[in-house]
């Protein structure tokens, strides 16, 4: 995102604060705590703003379909926006403005990483109620409450599964992550969990690759074959491992970020001749479902889209009707909306589920 453009739309929206906070001074509503507080059609229509990072990947896809399901039984009129691609913070800015002026309630955000926070912090003090699902921000203040993921949990049990079925044979890994630059924190976690694993010692657990390029996991030596930029789609994916491929074709493990790009890595697997090699990616859409079970996709963590942006526009509602918080679940600082693994070979010691468990809790794009 040009800095220009970014500040730009950072200026019109601390414009559209200052109107906000001018507008909320008069209003002296607060939040219902009658017997109508729990009928959300007793009380007004609540505005709230769904700002994703996409509506091509199917997992905001999903995202959108739940976040409007459950905006339809609760009495919220949902506005929908998305980002261009990674990195453009500029239209998620703009739309945290839009939200603002409009009077809405609440915000549900996938942030697309720290540009965008300073303007949520913002949309904090004007009143709105900002929930942030699937991408915990790096600046707490950023945000009232997050649904997510536990993404180093999702990135551990793929780890942990791969040193398993590796049976101390050397790792030659691939890792395909979103970004190399403002990297969301999803990125990092997600990478790091699975790294951690294997038992591949890391540095800064916050710092995406400080990582040893070579060394032991927990069965035998690796070695980091190199770290291409997927941007969470199947020509990043496959484009990606082309170039990694290209300069050590002994890869024989593949991690992604999410399931668009392992199916991008497994094309290039295909047309460089590579029969064998492990690949695990995170997101359980029905797609890679399908894809485990046919032994073409190794293992996958599945989440929970739907659930996620059900339960965000859930809080929204209970905080402004009923004064009702949300709180995060014990020992994180967001609520764990899930993860499992999925693989038809299961690893003693290692909690998973069967591709026709799966099945029942995958989700469609």
């Amino acid at each position: 995102m040009p800095v220009r453009r970014l500040n730009r739309a950072l200026s019109a929206l601390a414009a559209a604060a200052a109107g906000a906070l001018v507008m909320s001074g008069c209003d002296g509503s607060a939040p219902a705590n009658g017997p109508s507080a729990n009928d959300p059609f007793a009380t007004p229509a609540l505005g709230v703003s769904l700002i994703l990072k996409s509506t091509t990947n199917p997992f905001f896809r999903a995202m959108k379909a739940g976040a409007e399901e459950a905006a339809a039984s609760t009495n919220i009129q949902l506005t929908v926006v998305a980002s261009n691609g990674p990195g453009d913070a500029g239209t998620q800015v703009d739309a945290i403005a839009g939200a603002i002026a409009r009077g809405d309630q609440g915000i549900l955000i996938t942030p697309d990483g720290p540009d965008v926070e300073a303007a949520l912090v913002l949309a904090r003090a004007s009143g709105l109620y900002v929930v942030a699902l699937d991408t915990p921000p790096s600046d707490p203040e950023a945000v009232d409450i997050t649904f997510a993921t536990n993404n180093t949990a999702a990135g551990d049990l793929l780890g942990r599964w791969v040193a398993s079925e590796l049976m101390g044979a050397p790792a030659v890994i691939a890792l395909l992550g979103l970004a190399d630059a403002d990297v969301p924190t999803v990125d990092t976690f997600r990478e790091q969990g699975f790294l951690s694993g294997m038992g591949i010692a890391i540095g800064d657990p916050s710092i995406k690759g400080d990582e040893s390029a070579s060394g032991y996991y927990s069965a035998g030596t690796y070695v980091i074959a190199g770290r291409g930029i997927s941007e969470a789609t199947r020509i990043g994916g496959r484009t990606a491992l082309d170039e990694i491929l290209a300069a050590n074709g002994d890869v024989n493990v593949v991690y992604a970020i999410n399931d668009e790009a392992a199916f991008g890595a497994l094309q290039s697997l295909s047309d460089a001749g590579v029969t064998g090699a492990i690949v695990v990616a995170i997101d359980g859409s029905c797609e890679a479902v399908a894809s485990v079970a046919s032994g073409t996709m190794s293992a996958d963590s599945q989440q929970f889209p739907l659930r996620m942006s059900q339960v965000g526009i859930q809080a929204i509602s209970q905080a402004i009707r009923q004064g009702i918080y949300a709180e995060p679940t014990p020992g994180l600082d967001f609520v764990d909306t899930g993860v499992a693994l999925v693989t038809d070979r299961p690893h003693e010691g290692i909690a998973s589920i069967d591709t026709t468990t799966a099945a029942t809790t995958c989700w469609e794009g």
